[in-house]
């Protein structure tokens, strides 16, 4: 993507912003998202619900962990500013200045991949939210949409490369 798309692109969903609904759920989304918040919470709640496949819920969770400090990693090598966008200022705060890859993204793709191949049930909820999540970064408008692939590569990475070693938890 070149870099004249990636901004327009950014712009037209942080426009999307405008809408208070449209920026409620993308702040509700960002704000849960937070250093991977909901996913290992997610993760945790699995582990004690799901006494069968317990290990393989915390291996889940450690994955996810994993991806998100594996982005935070790229991102002190990087230093990719946060994008500023002529919609105005971001409609949330960031932990921190940079912004690639997207670490709301690396966590989400990896709670997708292994969150999701625990239950059916989590095959057909986690990866519409972790997508949410991913666009809400656009929509407050502190990624761009190359900082959001880029993260949620990562972490479907990540999670897909332990996934032999969460399985084997999973008796």
């Amino acid at each position: 993507m070149s870099i004249d798309a990636d901004h327009r692109l950014l712009s037209a969903m942080r426009d999307c912003g405008t809408d208070p609904r449209v920026a409620a759920a993308a702040r509700a989304l960002s704000w849960s998202g937070e250093h991977g918040a909901l996913w290992l919470a997610a993760g945790l709640v699995g582990a004690l619900a799901d006494r069968e496949c317990r290990g393989a819920w915390l291996r889940a969770t450690a994955l996810i962990g994993a991806a998100h400090l594996a982005s935070m990693g790229v991102k002190r090598v990087v230093r990719r500013p946060r994008p500023r966008t002529p919609a105005g200022p971001p409609l949330v705060r960031t932990a921190g200045r940079h912004s690639f890859p997207s670490s709301h993204a690396s966590s989400a793709a990896a709670a997708a991949v292994a969150l999701g191949g625990l239950r059916p049930a989590g095959r057909h909820l986690v990866p519409p939210l972790a997508a949410a999540m991913c666009v809400s970064r656009l929509v407050v408008g502190v990624h761009y949409p190359t900082d959001v692939a880029a993260g949620a590569l990562l972490g479907g990475l990540t999670a897909r490369l332990g996934a032999r070693w969460m399985r084997g938890a999973h008796a």
